[in-house]
């Protein structure tokens, strides 16, 4: 199968149009799908369990007299741990290791409170606490994502969250027991079987059965995503997710068949999913186009991947790999790919991507699973500003403040002054009050 990708060259004297055409995605949800969630998420907020039984048969086929009935037990999820494949649970459970050991690093690394006092005896320091309740979303239908269990659910442990309320849709009540396994292993508290818009509303509102959150992680469709979107404030969120991307970085020395899979791996997400190649070698970027082709026939997504390579992808021959690094930071990617020889070469010029693969043996893949990094990251070129989930996405920081008596008298008079210059008498008062006369 020939797959009609994009070839462009820097060289080019349209390159700077049709780059921008590339990088053309717009984040924002079909307006229909925005007035669909919003009426979902209202009518949840007032009929609370009765609206989430409703929406999850209408959506999901899944008929129930009561929330509780959707609720998955403990022992269900212990027991989902004993089903699946003696395989199955040591992959989990390795994965579940690595990701808990990265982020408790995180923990030690930025996650403690401190404190330290001045020449005058003032305290000043920060208190870092987790948050109490958080509710995660994990994607289900089409497809199960175990992993995406593991990366909502362990760094929240690891960060001390108090209790995890663990959503999933069950079309037709079909559970998956890897996900089940994947929860007890990660130690959620409770799980409920609802998905879509409901789900969201039913974590941010409350209902009879399902507990209030005070933050929801986790990916999900449009309707999720339109969903967090408007009850944020309401609660926090992670993020807003857009498709997947994979950037490869490129100097021609991984086999070629290599790059072409790691392109495969997020086209074959979603039709918008897009993945780049940056070379300068244009002999490579042909050998990686005929892996393509050649591959593409033996993959069971290959419809999928073909859409997503056609419609968004592309093959970037470059002046040099400084240049490519350049492009990469314009196009800020989520997952980004250094296949070099010497990647810590090229390491020091990338300033924007949510993971950074560094070398030919670091495929995109292995950070999904089982690296240990979150594979909760930012899309959309939004890394140029956020980062991966991570410690410290659950918990939340008080600022620590004691001042000494010695203390008072200095800062009071700078207190009064300025509060006294933006007209805040009580202020300046409440300053001056504690000044010995």
């Amino acid at each position: 199968m020939t797959v009609n990708i994009r070839q462009l060259s820097t060289a080019a004297a349209d390159f700077d149009t049709e780059f921008q055409r590339l990088q053309h995605w717009s984040a924002e949800t079909d307006h229909a799908i925005e007035e669909r969630v919003a009426g979902i998420l209202d009518d949840v907020r007032v009929r609370g369990d009765a609206a989430v039984l409703a929406y999850t048969e209408r959506f999901d086929g899944l008929k129930a007299d009561s929330v509780a009935a959707l609720e998955i037990t403990r022992a269900e999820l212990q027991a989902a741990v004993a089903v699946i494949t003696l395989k199955q649970r040591h992959a989990l459970e390795a994965a579940a290791e690595r990701v808990r050991d990265y982020h408790q690093r995180q923990l030690e690394a930025c996650g403690r409170s401190w404190s330290y006092r001045d020449a005058d005896g003032t305290l000043l320091g920060q208190k870092v606490t987790p948050i109490d309740r958080v509710g995660i979303y994990v994607p289900g239908g089409k497809a199960a994502y175990p992993s995406s269990v593991l990366m909502n659910a362990v760094p929240a442990k690891v960060a001390g969250v108090g209790e995890i309320i663990m959503v999933v849709p069950t079309p037709k009540g079909e559970r998956n027991a890897m996900v089940l396994a994947a929860a007890a292993i990660a130690g959620v508290d409770r799980a409920f079987t609802i998905g879509g818009a409901q789900a969201v509303a039913a974590l941010a509102y409350g209902t009879a059965t399902v507990p209030a959150v005070d933050k929801i992680t986790g990916p999900g469709n449009a309707y999720v995503a339109s969903a967090k979107r408007r009850v944020f404030g309401k609660v926090g969120i992670d993020m807003i997710a857009g498709p997947s991307e994979i950037l490869v970085l490129a100097d021609g020395s991984t086999p070629a068949d290599w790059v072409a899979m790691d392109l495969f791996s997020q086209a074959e997400h979603d039709e918008l999913a897009q993945s780049i190649l940056l070379c300068p070698d244009a002999a490579y970027i042909a050998q990686v186009k005929e892996a393509i082709d050649r591959l593409i026939d033996g993959m069971p997504r290959r419809d999928v991947i073909r859409a997503s390579l056609e419609g968004r992808g592309a093959l970037i021959h470059t002046r040099s790999m400084e240049e490519a690094c350049t492009l990469s930071n314009r196009i800020a990617p989520e997952h980004l790919e250094v296949s070099s020889k010497d990647p810590h070469r090229w390491e020091p010029l990338l300033k924007h991507a949510g993971a950074i693969f560094l070398g030919a043996f670091t495929s995109e893949s292995l950070g999904d699973y089982c690296a240990g990094p979150n594979h909760v990251l930012p899309t959309s070129g939004t890394c140029r500003f956020s980062s991966p989930l991570g410690v410290y996405d659950f918990q939340k920081r008080s600022s620590l403040i004691e001042v000494s008596e010695v203390g008072a008298q200095k800062l009071g008079v700078i207190a009064a002054e300025l509060a006294y210059g933006e007209g805040l008498q009580a202020h300046a008062q409440a300053a001056e009050m504690r000044l010995k006369r």
